[in-house]
């Protein structure tokens, strides 16, 4: 009889153990909040047993957290640099991978896009919002752009700099700045479409924003992270990455 209620209270346990929910938590570039919630809402649609947590953040300030070994599990970057260091210092368990190119675009909620990049030079606009190119790789292609264009002198003191790409865009949409250079995957995104207009930039104004993920070293024996890693070059995803303007890598590196 002992033997028996051991095997059921042993039944138990393992059932408890096996229905319990697994968390992933992703460290991510501000310029995935919005394709990288609908990655997350596919995967957890097909994977309703695992929880994914996602802190989105500059790519240098992500990358220090992890290297002050912050608890993540995978890592994207909106520039490859990041996970490379990672790899370079034994802190990443896989080989930098591109999951996409991001590009930039000027967007405002208020000012007439007909007029291109001479908005950046008109008299009405007093602030312009750009990431902080100390530690977010869109903030110092930003600076890479005006320069380009020769009007970093002409607009250097309209400059304000948000943590990330993403307080930049929240500059422009609290009226703290009348326009600011974000990522194009941001200005794509239904809520931004819908609170203003933007202009692509070219994308030969600035370096490459070759972006990349790696699990993080000592989460690669986790199952649910290996998962959420594969997931990321399944067509499906590739297509939420093209929705919101990434240019595709044409084939995927190893892992």
């Amino acid at each position: 009889m002992k033997q028996i209620v051991s095997i059921f209270l042993l039944s138990i346990a393992l059932f408890s153990c096996s229905d319990k929910k697994k968390t992933i938590t992703i460290a991510a570039a501000a310029d995935l909040q919005y394709a990288l919630d609908d990655i997350k809402a596919a995967f957890v649609k097909d994977n309703p047993n695992i929880t994914v947590n996602v802190i989105y953040g500059s790519s240098g300030n992500l990358y220090q957290q992890i290297v002050n070994k912050a608890p993540f599990d995978i890592f994207f970057s909106a520039d490859i640099l990041y996970p490379r260091k990672l790899d370079s210092i034994n802190l990443a368990a896989t080989t930098p991978k591109l999951y996409g190119t991001g590009f930039l675009a000027l967007w405002t909620t208020t000012l007439d896009t007909a007029k291109g990049l001479a908005l950046l030079t008109d008299s009405e606009v007093r602030k312009i919002a750009i990431a902080n190119p100390k530690h977010a790789p869109y903030g110092k292609r930003a600076i890479e752009f005006l320069k380009y264009h020769n009007l970093y002198d002409a607009v250097k003191d309209k400059l304000v700099e948000g943590e990330n790409i993403s307080q930049t865009a929240q500059f422009v949409l609290t009226g703290n700045a009348e326009i600011g250079i974000v990522a194009l995957s941001l200005a794509l995104s239904p809520t931004m479409q819908q609170a203003g207009k933007f202009i692509a930039i070219e994308e030969k104004s600035h370096s490459p924003l070759e972006q990349a993920y790696i699990i993080v070293k000592g989460s690669e024996t986790k199952t649910e992270v290996r998962q959420f890693y594969d997931f990321v070059e399944t067509p499906a995803v590739r297509a939420i990455f093209t929705k919101y303007g990434f240019s595709l890598p044409n084939n995927q590196g190893n892992g």
